[in-house]
């Protein structure tokens, strides 16, 4: 407090005058403990996540010791989620709990910086190519950072960064509602001065979380494969969590929605104009790539995040540039998510501390099984038939049993089969897996099969029915399991009969190098 302050003060206190003192300002910069939960996005089922802005959120809780002055205070929590919900946030640890709650959104940036400083006076600094002198001008900005800056000095107006000159822009000072981090600030009143233990705990947009399986299935073709999952998080925010206890939660926990909240700007400055000037004027740079470092990292994170792809497995380099190959599983796995019971949800929790780095996304192993058994089938459905050969669909299909190597709840997620050529892993299909139960059945679709044809003839129709014949071609040296469903009633059904999803799934099995044949007839209902 200056001179003059403070001697009008005390002649505001001798006179009688009630004096209210300014709120004193606390800031805390750092964490002591971090616990970060995520929630996949209610409506995004088994797709891709949005690496730009995620749409799931996280409940992120921070242990946090702040040294709080006598009387009315305003704490600055520093380094919140760029995310965070304001009306979530719960302070607890505060001697008389919070009387205000403040979202401080703006981010010290150039384009920050301009737009804080509109209709107001900087200093540009300009320096001469050829004789390298140094000169400085006041310059009022007004306009900008949207669509170009443009200044006023005392020669007039001109737009920024159209001299040819390399300038810099200089600022009297950092505005005050301009901070280094995503903020959140309380005000908050203490008796006395205290050290406090403060858990700060919000909700957070810009989340995601899925699960990716690679499914390897055994080169002896005995119907066995290998089923890993990645526990894939993505964090679409400009703040990192270091060394955060981290889980996630698999299921779908009712979720209100509440007011609609933006996408967080990164707004970047954007000087347009046609410089004065030429390209002779600069060298021609070359850049090198740099070397790695020599130490052996647990992720890897790019500034990109359309380019990011940040795993847990150890000794593992990639360039931003390389061709990302469908990832396999390790063996082992380095560390493995734990799962327990929420409720009737599930919690995959990573034993160890992660960081949740901003604009990245990290793979932690979640799920091995290496001898699922799976039966190969091909299953077309009768709505799709011709009268011509056509390649047949196939797919996987198991149960998720204990018996047949599963067992344990799988979260949706995509999943990457492979099946072993030559000794080497050839990517055959790609599909999504739904969320699934113990003892539901797994169904993996691959593809189309050129080796396993089939075809499909009307017969004969009458009033009442249609006799269809379903002719199949087998090129394979082993026995195929085949299937066609059909989704309308029967007026028998074959031996073997099941009722599936889509219809009923009538069963052939087809000899090696050979052809089979089914018949049916559906039932017609079209009045006496």
């Amino acid at each position: 407090m200056t001179a003059v302050r403070l001697a009008a003060l005390l002649a505001l206190l001798l006179a009688g005058w009630p004096v209210t003192l300014p709120a004193a300002t606390v800031t805390s910069r750092e964490a002591a403990d971090i616990s970060v939960t995520l929630y996949r996005a209610p409506d995004r089922g088994s797709g891709a996540m949005d690496r730009r802005w995620p749409g799931g959120y996280a409940l992120i809780s921070e242990t946090r010791t702040i040294a709080i002055p006598a009387g009315e205070s305003v704490i600055r929590f520093e380094g919140v989620a760029e995310g965070l919900l304001p009306e979530t946030a719960i302070v607890t640890g505060l001697p008389r709990g919070v009387r205000e709650k403040n979202r401080d959104a703006r981010l010290i940036s150039p384009a920050g910086l301009v737009d804080a400083y509109l209709k107001r006076r900087v200093t540009l600094r300009r320096t001469n190519r050829e004789t390298g002198r140094v000169t400085e001008q006041q310059a009022i900005i007004q306009a900008g950072p949207d669509g170009g800056v443009i200044v006023q000095t005392a020669e007039g107006y001109e737009a920024l960064g159209c001299s040819g000159l390399p300038e810099r822009m200089l600022y009297s000072g950092v505005p005050a509602d301009l901070a280094p981090r995503p903020t959140l600030s309380v005000v908050a009143i203490s008796d006395r001065p205290v050290t406090a233990t403060v858990q700060l705990t919000y909700l957070a947009q810009g989340f995601d979380w899925s699960a990716n399986y690679v499914a390897r299935m055994n080169p002896d073709d005995d119907g066995r494969m290998g089923l890993f999952a990645w526990l894939t998080i993505a964090n679409g925010g400009a703040q990192s969590f270091r060394d955060a206890r981290l889980q996630v939660v698999a299921g779908r926990p009712n979720k209100e929605e509440a007011a609609s909240q933006p996408v967080p700007s990164r707004a970047v400055l954007k000087l347009r104009c046609w410089p004065m000037d030429i390209t002779s004027t600069h060298p021609r740079s070359v850049f090198t790539r740099l070397p790695w470092p020599e130490g052996e990292g647990e992720e890897m994170m790019f500034e990109n995040a359309d380019n990011i792809v940040v795993t847990a497995r150890r000794r593992e380099r990639r360039i931003l540039n390389e061709p990302m190959a469908v990832p396999v599983a390790p063996a082992p796995a380095a560390m493995m998510a734990e799962q327990e019971e929420l409720g009737d949800l599930k919690l995959y929790r990573v034993p160890e501390r992660v960081t949740v780095a901003a604009q990245a996304q990290k793979q932690v192993a979640m799920i091995d099984r290496p001898d699922a058994a799976f039966d190969r089938v091909y299953s077309a459905g009768a709505d799709s038939g011709s009268g011509d050969y056509r390649p047949m669909p196939f797919l996987l299909r198991g149960r998720n049993s204990k018996a047949k190597g599963l067992g344990l709840p799988l979260p949706a997620g995509g999943v990457a089969i492979f099946e072993e050529v030559a000794g080497e892993p050839m990517l055959v299909g790609e599909t999504d897996l739904a969320d699934l139960a113990v003892d539901e059945q797994v169904e993996l679709p691959i593809g189309e099969s050129p080796d396993v044809q089939w075809r499909l003839t009307k017969v004969r129709e009458t009033r009442r029915r249609q006799d269809w014949l379903a002719e199949f071609t087998n090129a394979r040296a082993v026995p195929v399991q085949a299937e066609i469903i059909v989704p309308f009633d029967l007026v028998d059904r074959p031996p073997g009969t099941e009722r599936r999803r889509g219809g009923w799934a009538l069963p052939v099995t087809i000899a090696a190098n050979g052809t089979a044949s089914l018949p049916y007839s559906i039932r017609l209902d079209r009045g006496r």
